[in-house]
């Protein structure tokens, strides 16, 4: 299934919200959970069965740090050992630390229902981590630095659209094309952004997407060496986008 440019990650949406001061509980858990069914949550400390509206409520209160990691096989992006392989198949997880310690809290989506009437079950799985925000730092590096990659990126990804003439051998591709390059975080389930924050969240789902774009089909390919070529820079394209949108979510409260 290719990204949508104006989807965020579950992940990306809570520590946007949990890095804002004053959220309110429920804006949160309604711009999180969007059309999922109630979100549960397993391993919150002091709350054996809770439920998003509680994790949310516990870590709003007081002072906090925050980040949304988004792994792949062969690069962490950060991520806790402790909670390296469940976030590495969920393909995201939220880090925070509170007065109370540091924690993981990664979602398990099962999908049910058909392609019109998609749903969703999300449990999200908290346990104790150690302290992450020096190694997320180190790896993620600044916003700024995530903002200039971002562009490089945009180019090495536009070219090889250009090159693989995706609109000539997908029907469907032109018009994906054209809705990649506008857009806005108009709409999004989050917080109001700072304009580089929202620069590099636009930018980096709209990479993720041309690199789905390009990648869904190798009709375009002429040779093994030009598809190596290809999927060997659009792999870099891909983790340079996913870690900007780790940076764009890096944050703290108090």
């Amino acid at each position: 299934m290719e990204t949508d440019p104006n989807v965020l990650p579950r992940s990306v949406v809570l520590a946007l919200w949990l890095q804002t001061a004053g959220a309110a509980p429920g804006v949160v858990v309604r711009s999180v959970q969007g059309d999922d069914e109630p979100h549960g949550v397993v391993g919150l400390p002091g709350a054996d069965d809770a439920d998003l509206r509680e994790l949310v409520t516990t870590w709003l209160d007081g002072p906090r740090e925050v980040c949304a990691l988004l792994p792949a096989p062969g690069d962490l992006g950060g991520v806790p050992a402790d909670v390296s392989a469940a976030a590495t198949d969920a393909g995201e997880c939220v880090v925070v630390t509170t007065p109370a310690g540091s924690f993981a809290a990664v979602p398990a989506v099962t999908a049910f229902g058909s392609a019109l009437e998609p749903g969703h079950l999300v449990a999200w799985q908290v346990r104790p981590v150690p302290a992450w925000s020096t190694l997320v730092a180190g790896t993620l590096g600044s916003l700024a630095d995530a903002e200039r990659e971002l562009r490089t990126s945009l180019v090495t990804a536009t070219d090889a659209l250009d090159a693989l003439d995706v609109a000539r051998w997908r029907d469907d591709a032109a018009d994906a094309i054209e809705r990649l390059r506008g857009g806005t975080t108009d709409g999004w389930p989050v917080p109001q952004l700072d304009g580089r924050r929202a620069r590099v969240l636009q930018l980096a789902t709209r990479l993720l997407a041309i690199v789905d774009l390009a990648t869904v089909d190798e009709g375009g390919a002429v040779n093994v060496w030009q598809s190596d070529q290809r999927s060997t820079a659009l792999r870099e394209v891909e983790r340079t986008a996913r870690r900007a949108l780790s940076a764009a979510t890096y944050g703290s409260v108090g």
